[in-house]
Order: structure tokens, then sequence, then C-alpha cells
């Protein structure tokens, strides 16, 4: 019996059907050491998924080329630096697969008084950064026609009405310019990927990733990236977040203010981008969070 989990058979799935014929059969080949004959590519992605117990494992495999978990992230809404190496592509593939996974748990379960107590004296702002980044810039980068895929459901529900975006941009020219409201802010958003076409790849590393919560409820994560434009990297940006948990729904939080700053290639003077740092420091977080 396979040990993959539904999630996990779905989404290798779309993998397997854009590999060739010649190398899914040899794929088969490794995974059931030759046990198994297998004559067309439907029964070679069956015989693979029934005889994997570990994602990672497969994914690994040789035949999985770095191209192919590249593609499938792109059209699943998640980019990576051109130069990312394979084991990258699978962390961030096992990272995807899992948010998905925990997603579907969450909205089967039905919450109970005691945890919703546990889960409010244990709250780590750092873990919902890590999940918020995910989800928000999944959701964004699905806008972008040049993904070929649905758009997900963006819009100006996921901001508070008075919502205030920052936005800095350095690339050639310095430009300024803010704007008020949640319809504003969501269609500055939608026109960056959607008109411009820019995909954002978020660093979620510990250098990348900041996260802090203020005694009155406001959360700011911070977080560094590369910006591409199909596959070429633009240049980087850092975008602050102010988060408040929304009233009226468990668990949910909607975004109060951003803070937006794109650098590109120019304005760099040749700093390394594949995984760029966050500048901001804890203590200028601290003072934005008071």
């Amino acid at each position: 019996m396979s040990g993959l989990s539904e999630t996990e058979r779905k989404e290798f799935r779309k993998i397997l059907s854009s590999m060739k014929q010649a190398d899914l059969l040899s794929l088969s080949d490794t995974v059931t050491n030759k046990m198994i004959l297998v004559e067309n590519i439907t029964e070679a992605t069956e015989t693979i998924l029934s005889f994997t117990t570990n994602a990672e494992e497969l994914l690994r495999r040789k035949k999985l080329y770095r191209d192919l978990i590249f593609k499938y992230l792109a059209e699943e809404g998640v980019v990576m630096p051109p130069n990312s190496e394979k084991h990258q592509l699978v962390k961030r593939t096992l990272e995807l697969w899992s948010s998905s996974k925990d997603s579907v748990n969450h909205s089967t379960k039905q919450p109970t008084a005691s945890v919703n107590e546990k889960a409010d004296v244990s709250f780590d702002p750092l873990v919902l950064g890590q999940q918020f980044c995910q989800w928000f810039f999944e959701l964004l980068n699905s806008q972008n026609p040049s993904l070929g895929q649905q758009p997900q459901d963006w819009g100006p529900q996921h901001f508070w009405p008075d919502a205030k975006l920052h936005l800095l941009s350095r690339t050639g020219t310095e430009q300024m310019a803010e704007f008020l409201g949640a319809e504003l802010v969501s269609l500055r958003f939608l026109a960056l990927t959607r008109e411009e076409r820019l995909l954002f790849s978020p660093n979620l590393e510990p250098h990348g990733l900041k996260a802090l919560a203020s005694p009155h409820g406001l959360v700011l994560v911070a977080v560094a990236g590369t910006i591409h434009r199909d596959r070429v990297c633009l240049g980087i940006f850092e975008q602050i977040f102010g988060l408040i948990r929304s009233p009226l729904k468990e668990n949910s939080w909607k975004i109060k203010s951003v803070n937006l700053k794109i650098r590109g290639h120019d304005a760099l003077g040749g700093a390394e981008v594949a995984a760029p740092a966050l500048t901001y420091n804890s203590s200028e977080l601290q003072l934005l969070c008071s």
C-alpha cells in the first residue's frame, strides 16, 4: 500500500504527466526494482504511486529532473530563482504540499474551546508569518497570466477597509506612492502581477523572514525575496505586512498595512540576489509594532 497522502498522489500525477514516456517507464522500473512490467504511461504512473512510500524519496529520483520540478512549482504559482538547485526545489515542493494538507485538515476539524485557548497561549508569530507568506505570494502570483493557470480568489476582501500600501521602487529612478483603502491596495498589487507580469519569490529562510507581535494584536511580518518576469530575475524586494486578526472568523487574519520596497539590478550594485536577506533589524520592526 502506498504511503503517499492524497495530496501527494494528486500533485505527483501533475509532475509525472509532464515526463517523457521513456523516462516514466524507466522510473517505474527503478521504483519497483524491475519487478513489475508496465506497458504504457497510465500503468507506469499508477505503479510508481503505488510502490512509493516517501514523497521526498521520489522527488529526489534522477528521472525527476530539476526542470520538471521547477516548471511544476511555477505552474502552482510558486516562483523560485532560476538558479535554484534541485534540493531547494524539492524542499519547497514538500513545504507546499505540507501546507495544503494542513489547510485541508484545518477545514475539516471543528474547533473546541480548549483548542482555541491552547492556540492563543502557544501563538508563534513566526509560524504565522511563514504560513501567511506562502498563502499570500501563491495567491498573488496566480494572477500572472504568464503562468497559464486559473487565478485564485484575489480581492479587497483580504484587506481591512482602511488598509494602506506604501510603495518605494528603485529601478533606474526612484518612485514613491501611497494607496489608501482595501480596493486601491488590492488593485495596485493586482497590476503588479496581471499587467506588469511580475512574479514574487519570497525567501522564507531565517535570514529572509522575521515576525513580531504587539500586545495590542498587531503582527508584523517582514520578508525579503526576488522579483522575476518570465525566467529573468529583475531584482529584489522587501515587504512588511501589518496583520490583524478578524474577530468574525476563527484564525483568520487580514492585511492592515503593507510597506513594499523594490530594487532593480541597477540599484543593487552587483549584490547577491539568489536568497536576499532582510535589511530591517528586530529593533526597527519593534518600533513599527509599538
